[in-house]
C-alpha cells in the first residue's frame, strides 16, 4: 500500500503576501527618490517590487496613500518611539538632545529615509493634502519631542530662559538641509567630499548646546 502525500503546506508563500507592504514601501521611497513623486507611475512601483499593479492598489489605493504610508513608517513611528524614550529618560537634556540628535539623524542620513525631505520640499506644493499629512505627522510631533526637551532643561535650569521654538527650529532645520543635499547636490558629488556629514551633526548639536547651557556665573549674581 503506497504512503498517502501530505497535503504541502506554503510557509514561503505565507511570508511572501506579508512581506507585501513593506515590498511596496521600499520601492516606492526607491522610485520616488530617483524620478520624484509626481512622475512615479504606480506600475513602476509594482514592478519593482515584483508584484502586479492590482496587488499594489490591494494595499494602497492610490499613490498618495502609498507615500502617506512611506511617511507614516519611515518617520512618524521613529518620532513615536523616540518621544516614548525620551519621556522615561532620567538623564540630562543635554545628552538626552546629544543622544537625539547624533543617532538619530545619522541613522536618517544613513538610510533611504533621507529621501523624503526632498520629496516634501520639492513636491508637497502640488499635494496639499499629503502637505497636511506630512505637517501633522511628522512637523508637529517632531517639533513637540525636541521642545520638551528644551523646556525641561530650561525648567531644570540646565538651559538658559531662550526662545523654544526658534531653538527647535535652529537644531532641526539644518539637518534637513543636510537631507536634502544628500539628495540633490550630493546626488552629483557625494556630501563626504564636502565635509564629513555624521561630523556635520556632532559639531552642529555641540555648538546649539554650547549656546543653550545656562551660565553658572549668572545664576550666582542673581542670588546675591
Amino acid at each position: 500500500m503506497s504512503t498517502p502525500v501530505a497535503t504541502p503546506t506554503h510557509p514561503p508563500r505565507q511570508r511572501r503576501k506579508e512581506a507585501r507592504p513593506q515590498e511596496l514601501i521600499d520601492a516606492a521611497l526607491e522610485l520616488f527618490a530617483e524620478k520624484g513623486f509626481a512622475a512615479t507611475r504606480s506600475e513602476e512601483v509594482a514592478a519593482r517590487a515584483g508584484v502586479a499593479k492590482g496587488t499594489l492598489y490591494l494595499y494602497y489605493p492610490s499613490k498618495e496613500e502609498l507615500l502617506k504610508a512611506v511617511i507614516s513608517q519611515r518617520l512618524s513611528s521613529e518620532i513615536a518611539a523616540v518621544t516614548e524614550y525620551a519621556r522615561g529618560y532620567r538623564g540630562s537634556c543635554d545628552s538626552l538632545l546629544r543622544e537625539v540628535f547624533t543617532e538619530w539623524w545619522s541613522r536618517v542620513f544613513d538610510s533611504p529615509t533621507s529621501a523624503v525631505f526632498k520629496l516634501v520640499i520639492t513636491e508637497v506644493r502640488n499635494f496639499p493634502d499629503i502637505a497636511a499629512f506630512y505637517r501633522g505627522a511628522v512637523v508637529e510631533p517632531a517639533t513637540a519631542l525636541v521642545g520638551e526637551i528644551v523646556e525641561r532643561g530650561i525648567r531644570s535650569g540646565e538651559f538658559r530662559p531662550i526662545d523654544v521654538h526658534g531653538t527647535v527650529m535652529s537644531l532641526v532645520f539644518p539637518m534637513i538641509m543636510l537631507c536634502l543635499h544628500k539628495h540633490s547636490l550630493g546626488a552629483c558629488a557625494p556630501a563626504t567630499e564636502m565635509m564629513d556629514p555624521h561630523g556635520f551633526i556632532r559639531q552642529h548639536v555641540d555648538i546649539v548646546l554650547h549656546g543653550l547651557r545656562a551660565d553658572p556665573s549668572a545664576s550666582a549674581r542673581g542670588v546675591a
